[in-house]
């Protein structure tokens, strides 16, 4: 089922889950409810908010000081599995949760289940915001509602492909278009040393983009229940490609985000990434050396012709239950993803991608990028977002299912198993843990 259809269920499993928080107000609210919860305080107004991002203390106070009867206290964290979502759960339980939290969309529906989340609908603002931002990134943050709002879209992550233009042009590879082109790629430059690539036995997250461009879905509704399908034909298609590259000795398999993966791209041992619009900063900070020498270029596809992409990352910003300031903390968290002055901050602190339609048009994504050449790299990743199907489902316990098939891509790149196998595994571990937690689900 779309994404479109998910947002009934969700409610009706946020009733059914074990998992009370105390301090939240009960998930029966009433929109009128909502309403006078977003009514303007009186007096001065200081919020709580929590985010991973780095340098949005430097773009809230651009807020702060124009501002002064809403002022917002930033508390940086790290990222939301690291332990910030963690964090947030005890805090709920607790009572005393910030005003506003940064919650990944993979991660909404896991919050929203719990009863976490504050429906920002009733704010007006709110409301008439939706046409400004991409569709796609607003379903993902409405869990796909026509009515109910549960976070403001933050940032996306459109993927692409990083590639090495120099060491290309210098053996006469052709850039691949295709994920055949691709994979014979990878054989050439095999035979010259080097791996196309390295793939992660971590970021599964990474993996389900690569399912999410095919045209696969994980997770659906049927009724009040939650369907699961990590097997599905085009997450076979996609295990079985990447498989097939792992045994056959053609990409790397070194950990990521450690010295070793940086060392492999900044020696050009690995020449190309098919990774998030952010992962220009990775590369940059990662790889010094090879300043100049990159370019991006849209994503390989499954069929000639095609212009498909997958998704890897992007937040929203949340208002969770027990604020006291709905009305303030949704006139900050819109301005911090709408305005023109913060989206360029934003962009500057930490490559974050808009997901406004008017944030896609700034000038600070129109200049060429030194590190890439002077490519002008988000003209490709703008074209790449508007080609993300809108209706892809994140499941309510992602966190889980990661963990469960990370584990199992570690066991097959050490030869034990297959990704397949490793899908299979994660699938089962899934549904068990959603009748564990008394979520309905099939199978």
């Amino acid at each position: 089922m779309h994404v479109t259809k998910r947002a009934a269920a969700v409610a009706s499993l946020a009733l059914a889950a074990t998992i009370g928080l105390a301090g939240c107000s009960s998930g029966a609210d009433t929109a009128a409810t909502a309403g006078a919860a977003c009514a303007p305080s009186s007096g001065k107004v200081t919020l709580n908010f929590t985010s991973w991002v780095p340098g949005i203390d430097k773009v809230v106070q651009l807020w702060n000081d124009k501002n002064p009867d809403i002022q917002v206290k930033v508390q940086i964290g790290p990222n939301g599995n690291s332990g910030t979502y963690k964090n947030f759960f005890n805090e709920l339980k607790a009572g005393n949760a910030p005003d506003l939290g940064q919650v990944e969309y993979d991660a909404l529906p896991n919050f929203r289940v719990q009863d976490a989340l504050t429906d920002l609908s009733a704010c007006s603002e709110v409301s008439a915001a939706k046409s400004q931002f991409v569709d796609w990134t607003w379903k993902q943050a409405s869990l796909g509602s026509d009515t109910s709002v549960y976070g403001i879209p933050q940032d996306s992550g459109p993927m692409a492909l990083f590639y090495r233009k120099d060491l290309f042009a210098k053996n006469n590879i052709p850039i691949p278009t295709t994920w055949a082109e691709y994979k014979d790629a990878a054989k050439k430059i095999r035979a010259l040393g080097g791996y196309i690539t390295n793939f992660s036995q971590t970021d599964i997250n990474q993996f389900a983009g690569f399912v999410w461009q095919a045209g696969g879905q994980w997770f659906s509704n049927s009724g009040d229940n939650w369907n699961v399908n990590l097997t599905s034909g085009p997450s076979k298609q996609v295990a079985g490609y990447w498989n097939d590259l792992i045994k056959e000795g053609l990409v790397s398999t070194y950990p990521a985000w450690t010295d070793e993966w940086n060392n492999a791209y900044n020696s050009s041992k690995v020449w190309t990434w098919n990774s998030a619009v952010w992962g220009a900063n990775s590369i940059a900070s990662g790889a010094p050396d090879t300043a100049g020498d990159w370019a991006v270029a849209q994503s390989p596809q499954w069929n000639a012709g095609e212009n498909k992409a997958g998704d890897w990352g992007g937040s929203s910003v949340v208002v969770f239950k027990g604020s006291k300031h709905v009305y303030e903390a949704a006139k900050f968290a819109l301005w911090l993803n709408t305005s023109p002055e913060a989206l360029t901050a934003l962009n500057k602190a930490a490559n974050l991608y808009p997901t406004t339609k008017a944030g896609l048009k700034l000038p600070a994504l129109k200049d060429g990028v030194p590190f890439y050449g002077g490519q002008k790299i988000y003209d490709v990743f703008a074209k790449a977002s508007a080609a993300v199907d809108p209706d892809f489902t994140w499941g309510p316990t992602m966190t889980q299912t990661y963990s469960d098939v990370s584990d199992g891509f570690k066991a097959a790149v050490g030869g034990n198993g297959t990704l397949l196998d490793a899908l299979k595994k994660g699938q089962d571990s899934t549904i068990q843990t959603l009748k564990a937690q008394s979520i309905p689900v099939k199978g």
